[in-house]
């Protein structure tokens, strides 16, 4: 900004006027992980962003993750990470650590730095936002067979209490576990619980903030990110094996919430520095959008 004429300081504020205009008052759901929980410098112009957003009169609902700090505690009690269908397997050693680390570690911390920011912001664990239903799931690895175990699916939201902090201008900061009508406490992926949330609330746009740029053609050729796709196509790029691995679940979740009454989805680059503001509020974008 330093090197900016005040021309062009100015052409940027009045670009995002009319998308603060237009989405004033409007519920965005955004889901905050991988790499871009990393480096503290682009945590914080992150949460900046989010600050931002509430500050205009948006209403900004955080969904975080935490898979590599998780994977570093299993690491350190001696358990292997592994995947099934872009799913962790979660035994029940794992399911302690994933909920120590989500609900102890991270969502305070988020919590802390938005009111160090000057935002208002209150934790939830997704405990008390999620109901779960246990995924049934195996996979043979290294010649042995893998239970998915602790792992869930959303099946219905408790979003009265989410409701009523977005109400009060105060920022969600909500962890992706969930319990089942018997209590039992359930690992749930990030993207997916993002999507149920984003769709009870009807929310305008559903964010995903990912390690990569978007939806990428050639992930190795950074010029190859689709700016815009629809549903339709969405199953033909996964048919192709242009969407891939841990993308397919976030995919398709973002598909189900637009079928569900989101009204936009947002797939951007969480290392890029105020990734949010430069999506939201210019013309250009920097990601992908999927809509109907």
């Amino acid at each position: 900004m330093a090197k900016m004429t005040p021309e062009a300081r100015s052409e940027t504020l009045i670009e995002a006027l009319p998308y603060i205009q237009q989405y004033r008052g409007h519920t965005f759901v955004i889901k905050y992980g991988g790499s871009a929980m990393e480096d503290e410098q682009v945590v914080d112009k992150f949460l900046r962003d989010v600050v931002f957003l509430e500050a205009v009169g948006i209403n900004p609902v955080l969904v975080h993750g935490g898979g590599k700090a998780i994977t570093a505690k299993m690491k350190a009690a001696g358990l292997a990470a592994h995947f099934i269908d872009g799913l962790r397997a979660t035994n029940g050693t794992a399911i302690h650590i994933v909920e120590e680390t989500l609900d102890r570690e991270i969502n305070p911390s988020i919590v802390e730095k938005i009111q160090e920011f000057g935002g208002r912001a209150r934790g939830f664990s997704g405990k008390d936002v999620f109901v779960a239903r246990k995924l049934e799931r195996q996979a043979v690895v290294d010649g042995e067979t893998i239970d998915i175990g602790f792992v869930g699916e959303a099946e219905g939201v408790h979003a009265a209490t989410v409701g009523e902090a977005v109400h009060s201008e105060i920022v969600p900061v909500i962890s992706p576990i969930g319990s089942t009508r018997e209590g039992l406490v359930l690992n749930i992926n990030a993207d997916i619980a993002a999507a149920s949330l984003a769709a009870e609330l009807k929310a305008s746009k559903l964010i995903y903030v990912t390690d990569v740029a978007g939806i990428m053609r050639d992930p190795a050729q950074p010029d190859s990110l689709i700016s815009s796709v629809t549903i339709a196509q969405i199953e033909e790029l996964i048919e192709r094996k242009v969407i891939a691995g841990g993308m397919i679940p976030k995919v398709r979740s973002a598909t189900e919430a637009l079928k569900n009454g989101v009204g936009k989805i947002h797939m951007i680059g969480g290392h890029i520095q105020h990734c949010l503001l430069l999506e939201i509020f210019t013309d250009a974008g920097i990601g992908t959008e999927i809509i109907h």
